[in-house]
């Protein structure tokens, strides 16, 4: 563990003695991810106080649950008495066991983290996946914050989603509120793509399969026939390239169809686009023009817009799963 200390690298955002004399409650929130770690200290006003970012162990349980405990050790030791800790995970907790699944970070799949995290730590902590934390983080303090119902998106290695009311994470008795990607696509995006997808769950034309980056990936392999990487894709299209252009317009139908039918359940004020592929910046302007057709009304008041703190959402949105006062 020493050596963990030792290993910090500790990025304070503001002076030590500024983040413990402003007066401001406390949270701390700790985004657990596939290649870093990044612990913060949030103000009741949203400004981060501390941050702490490591690399994440690479597929060494063990060393991941120890760094996890000296990121929140550590930023324990900036204030007094002991705050809340919110941690958003890379996967879920699957119910009644409360062992992860779904994680990218294979090593966390099957382990009791939160179990194990608390036992180390000597208290209560909450966590939540990268989605919901996304989702909290931009409902409380970012593009949503002045929105009655945020559906938070995330476009990135995988395709998941989280829903916030009012300033609350919505769960239900199966904890898979939100999990959008993983529903089957719509009959009218099928008739889109050249074959069916498997996805890594099992089933067939997942949501996930056509608008995670390995879905754009393989869109424009069967346009193609070449293998590209989406940044790739993407940077392609910005240069000029017609058949890359043309794979990224078939996406914003993708994505216009598939929240169509999010709009039509959930008819949130506000969608929030997270993960990698929401820094595509055409996608704001063209995905909106694609979903009067499939929405249910005459005038569709729902904004698509990109998210105000980025990959800085998850560990912001984790310290939200405890109230502020």
């Amino acid at each position: 563990m020493q050596g963990i200390v030792g290993a910090c690298k500790v990025a304070l955002t503001q002076a030590k003695a500024c983040s413990i004399q402003t007066g401001f409650l406390m949270r701390i929130g700790v985004d657990l991810g596939g290649t870093k770690i990044e612990g913060i200290l949030l103000n009741d006003d949203g400004s981060i106080a501390e941050k702490i970012r490591i690399d994440t162990p690479t597929q060494k349980y063990q060393a991941t649950l120890d760094s996890v405990c000296t990121v929140v050790q550590r930023l324990q030791s900036q204030a007094s008495p002991r705050l809340t800790v919110g941690i958003g995970t890379p996967g879920a907790l699957a119910l009644p066991c409360e062992l992860m699944k779904n994680c990218n970070s294979i090593c966390l799949n099957g382990q009791a983290l939160k179990k194990d995290l608390e036992s180390a730590l000597g208290y209560t902590i909450r966590m939540e996946n990268d989605a919901n934390c996304f989702a909290l983080s931009e409902a409380h303090y970012g593009a949503g914050a002045d929105a009655h119902v945020v559906f938070g998106v995330i476009l990135g290695t995988g395709t998941g989603g989280g829903i916030v009311v009012n300033k609350q994470l919505l769960k239900g008795p199966n904890s898979i509120t939100g999990e959008w990607g993983h529903n089957a696509i719509p009959v009218s995006v099928r008739s889109l793509i050249a074959e069916d997808r498997l996805c890594y769950c099992g089933r067939s034309n997942c949501i996930e399969t056509v608008l995670s980056g390995r879905g754009l990936k393989q869109t424009y392999f069967e346009k193609t026939g070449e293998q590209l990487e989406a940044t790739g894709i993407a940077e392609l299209a910005a240069s000029g390239n017609p058949h890359a252009q043309d794979c990224l317009q078939l996406y914003y139908q993708l994505l216009a169809r598939c929240l169509a039918t999010v709009i039509n359940l959930l008819d949130p004020d506000i969608i929030v686009l997270g993960g990698g592929l929401s820094n595509i910046r055409d996608l704001y302007s063209a995905v909106p023009k694609y979903l009067p057709e499939f929405v249910f009304t005459d005038v569709i008041r729902t904004k698509i817009v990109p998210p105000s703190f980025g990959d800085a959402s998850g560990a912001r949105g984790a310290a939200c799963l405890w109230p502020s006062m």
